[in-house]
């Protein structure tokens, strides 16, 4: 199984972002395909059949989200309409390796552009890097604007 930076993902159609939330779940929870099912509530032959033709219910998406651990149905959804998503923001103080991680999200997606613009990288690839800089420097913002009314940090358990 390959190792992935999961911060860097991004889906690039619906059957791709239900297979990442696949991998996602069972590289981090060990979940399979039959345990999400059967959090889910369903057979594992038809979520097998959903991740085989890239549909799914609307309704069940968050669940399978949930159980998965990570959101790239919805970030896809999003992107596909050319909007962006991003984590609500606390107000929290960005730490040193926050900061380096945008700049390096944001040098990746320079890069990409570089690159595409030179006939080396290919257009889904350069836009991916492209929209996790933006999603990322859009959270900085948003974090920046919130900083003065920090919210209430609940345990999660």
């Amino acid at each position: 199984m390959i190792r992935r930076n999961w911060k860097r993902v991004q889906p690039t159609s619906l059957r791709d972002a239900l297979r990442l939330c696949k991998d996602h779940a069972l590289e981090k929870k060990n979940y399979s395909v039959e345990r999400i099912a059967d959090l889910m509530g369903i057979t594992a032959d038809l979520l097998y059949k959903w991740l085989a033709n890239g549909r799914m219910p609307a309704s069940l998406i968050p669940a399978y989200e949930h159980f998965t651990g990570i959101h790239f149905v919805s970030r896809w959804l999003a992107a596909s309409c050319g909007h962006l998503t991003i984590a609500v923001p606390t107000g929290r103080n960005a730490s040193a390796s926050d900061i380096q991680a945008l700049q390096e999200l944001l040098n990746t997606a320079v890069g990409q552009l570089i690159k595409f613009h030179g006939g080396n990288a290919e257009a889904d690839a350069t836009l991916a890097a492209i929209q996790q800089g933006m999603e990322s420097l859009a959270w900085h913002k948003g974090n920046v604007e919130k900083h003065l009314q920090p919210e209430f940090e609940f345990n999660q358990e």
